[in-house]
């Protein structure tokens, strides 16, 4: 399981410019370091051209990372990456904002493309 249970759906209105945020608070993978899990909640906002992410896939995608060791910044590039090659958009933003463990709370920001 991965990126490739990603699935998409041609994109209703491809002559206009709109923004899609979808929010994840149930995000989980593992610390490498200590084999803790991390949570996060993943926001993705995309800007598309021909396609949209259909969204029981994109739970399952990000299910697929509850028992793997990543850090935060490899995950939510790899988010970024893996949405961006799925779907083409014309921009796109992946967030990361984990929750506080050991006094420190992260957030990442990736993005792709010029936001129109």
């Amino acid at each position: 399981m991965g990126a490739d249970i990603l699935e998409t759906f041609p994109n209703p209105k491809p002559g206009r410019d709109y923004t899609i945020t979808h929010s994840c608070p149930e995000f989980t993978s593992v610390c490498p370091k200590t084999g803790q899990p991390d949570f996060a909640t993943i926001e993705l906002e995309y800007i598309p051209d021909q396609l949209c992410v259909e969204l029981k896939a994109l739970k399952l995608y990000y299910y697929s990372f509850r028992d793997q060791g990543i850090y935060y910044e490899a995950v939510t590039n790899r988010l970024l990456d893996e949405l961006a090659e799925a779907t083409k958009p014309k921009w796109m933003r992946v967030t990361g904002r984990f929750n506080v463990r050991g006094g420190i709370g992260s957030v990442i920001v990736c993005e792709t493309g010029p936001r129109p």
